[in-house]
């Protein structure tokens, strides 16, 4: 068994035969204390509490703007962010979960028909694979397929990181989002701290240093993501403090588009663009990421990367964007987030 086997077969162990429930997990990395918007809190009341029970995850990494999308839920164990996503997508909408782990799967299959009648739709629009994260093609996910990949602390599992992201480009379609929570961690973890069957399960073992994140997604095409929210993670338990407590770790919200047109920094083409007010939930301003929040009505000047994220992605019929690229004025000074120097290790993919 090589290093990537074991790593899988110890996450399934943990999740699917140690952990009955998130009162067995020894840390708190694994768990979500993010306030959640007052429409999530609505639908998780309409959610059986099976689900909600065994749920594990250090965010909420459901974006805005979901009527009839279709959504991929990476790692979506029994199923909660997979059920608040198809209530938000809607009955035109689809949700397809993929998780690894039998026993979370069975939980989450057997409210699939409950669900549907709860949130008043005809049949299922949600469908459960057991598989991989790293092999969505052996799932039957086809290229540019998918609107917006969703995962809740999830990736950070996986010993392939490089092949879980390839993935999640190449069944994305053009203009698609991948919006994410994970922890993530201030500097390289040691190999023998990542093989630690208890680190790796607490979501703190294979915690990707944030800046090998920015070089691998760069290495796949995705020159800017953003991060929309983080915070610092207290381990709480003095036992996995002794073995890991070096190290900071963070809980972060990032988002990232499948857009060709994406630069290393931002740039300046004179662009402009106003939010309508117009995606539900949404009416007086809309957040981009942790420093571009847009006012109803308000033109904001914005770079190029910018731009093009609210206007050649869903959220475009939610904007104007006046200009376009034919006129180059320089960098554009996206204060406060540092440029190519990684002084703000956990600031946003790009200068912007």
């Amino acid at each position: 068994m090589d290093g990537a086997e074991f790593s899988l077969e110890a996450v399934k162990e943990y999740y699917g035969k140690v952990l009955q429930g998130m009162r067995d997990l020894k840390t708190n990395a694994c768990t979500c204390t993010e306030s959640l918007p007052l429409n999530h809190q609505k639908i998780l009341a309409e959610i059986d509490n099976e689900i909600l029970d065994k749920f594990y995850g250090c965010g909420s990494p459901i974006p805005p703007a979901l009527d009839g999308c279709t959504v991929l839920d990476l790692g979506c164990g029994t199923g909660r962010d997979a059920y608040l996503a198809s209530r938000l997508v809607g009955p035109d909408g689809f949700v397809i979960g993929v998780d690894m782990t039998q026993e979370q799967l069975e939980v989450a299959r057997r409210h699939q028909a409950s669900q549907a009648t709860q949130f008043g739709f005809g049949k299922s629009n949600v469908d459960f694979r057991q598989g991989y994260i790293e092999d969505l093609a052996s799932l039957g996910i086809t290229d540019n397929s998918i609107n917006v990949v969703i995962s809740n602390c999830v990736i950070n599992l996986s010993p392939q990181k490089e092949k879980v992201f390839s993935e999640i480009f190449r069944v994305l379609k053009p203009g698609g989002e991948l919006y994410f929570s994970d922890v993530f961690a201030g500097r390289r973890i040691p190999q023998e701290l990542r093989n630690d069957p208890v680190l790796l399960g607490e979501c703190l073992g294979g915690a990707m240093y944030i800046e090998d994140f920015r070089r691998l997604l760069r290495s796949l095409g995705c020159l800017d993501y953003r991060v929309v929210s983080k915070s610092p993670i207290s381990i709480d338990n003095p036992g996995v403090e002794a073995k890991i407590g070096m190290i900071d770790f963070y809980s972060i919200k990032v988002r990232a588009f499948k857009l060709s047109c994406l630069e290393d920094i931002c740039e300046d083409y004179g662009q402009v663009a106003s939010y309508l007010g117009t995606i539900p939930d949404h009416p007086y301003q809309f957040p981009l990421d942790d420093h571009h929040t847009f006012i109803t009505g308000k033109p904001m000047l914005v770079c190029g990367n910018t731009a093009a994220m609210v206007g050649e992605t869903r959220f475009a019929k939610h904007f104007r964007v006046i200009g376009d690229c034919s006129v180059h004025f320089g960098p554009f000074d996206c204060s406060p987030a540092s440029k190519e120097s990684s002084s703000d290790l956990f600031g946003s993919g790009s200068c912007c």
